[in-house]
């Protein structure tokens, strides 16, 4: 962001064109007909439908762009599915076909897979958790809520846990507008101890590395590149990134 302007996927969304709903109407009836042309100018037209579908879910550490181009994809299943004879504005049959298949990507992407019988649950029990708040005016237990589903608490426990979003450990805890404070600072190690002559011996043995052996390790573990990625910017095959790297670890091992 710069300027005022927001670029994703390398539009300034604020040149987006927006469409009257008489203009969509007409686009619409084109498109059933076969216009490509009118199928083109109605995706553009509605590009900023989709980022405002998108805003929805920011926060959740996801790519804006990635979101945005799956948001696109939403937008033109709704445009050849849509049926021009239904009293429906367009915008009220697109939004949830865009959402859903935001939705269906952060599922299908979630790295903690979980099966669809404890999500359901976990829906089920949020539910109950809402019931309870609006009747009693109070946050109920874990127990109320595993007795009003008949289900063991363990269960209840269980399923709201596997819906919540993992926590990094470079989450941020606090900032005073100096040094952060993340997740990873605030974790204890119970054989810090035991284990500072073996750092001591690490540090000396990466010492003794070349300069192009620490700096493919530094690209693979601490900017995570990939092999092929480390070979285009340091100018050499992937074998010899490779066969560096094998050679780097076994002098650390040893």
């Amino acid at each position: 962001m710069y300027n005022n302007k927001v670029f994703i996927c390398g539009v300034d969304t604020s040149k987006l064109p927006l469409l009257k709903e008489k203009k969509k109407e007409e686009l619409l009836k084109q498109v059933k007909t076969g216009n490509s042309a009118a199928r083109d100018e109605l995706i553009n037209g509605n590009l900023r439908l989709v980022l405002s579908v998108v805003q929805r879910f920011t926060g959740r550490g996801e790519n804006t762009d990635d979101l945005f181009q799956v948001g696109c994809i939403g937008l033109i299943k709704s445009i050849d599915n849509f049926d021009v004879t239904q009293n429906v504005r367009f915008s009220t049959y697109a939004v949830p076909m865009i959402i859903g298949e935001i939705r269906r990507y952060l599922r299908d992407n979630n790295p903690i897979r979980v099966s669809r019988s404890i999500k359901d649950t976990a829906y089920k029990a949020m539910q109950v958790k809402e019931e309870l708040m609006r009747n009693n005016q109070t946050e109920p237990t874990v127990e109320e809520i595993a007795a009003k589903l008949e289900i063991s608490t363990s269960e209840v426990v269980i399923a709201l846990e596997s819906i919540v979003n993992p926590t990094s450990l470079y989450d941020p805890v606090y900032s005073d507008g100096g040094d952060t404070i993340y997740v990873l600072d605030q974790m204890g190690d119970n054989n810090d101890d035991n284990n500072w002559l073996g750092e001591i011996a690490l540090k000396e043995s990466i010492k003794e590395l070349s300069d192009r052996e620490k700096l493919i390790l530094s690209l693979r573990f601490m900017k995570g590149k990939t092999q092929m990625e480390v070979s285009k910017e340091i100018g050499i095959s992937q074998a010899q990134v490779s066969r560096l790297e094998k050679g780097a670890l076994d002098k650390i091992k040893s």
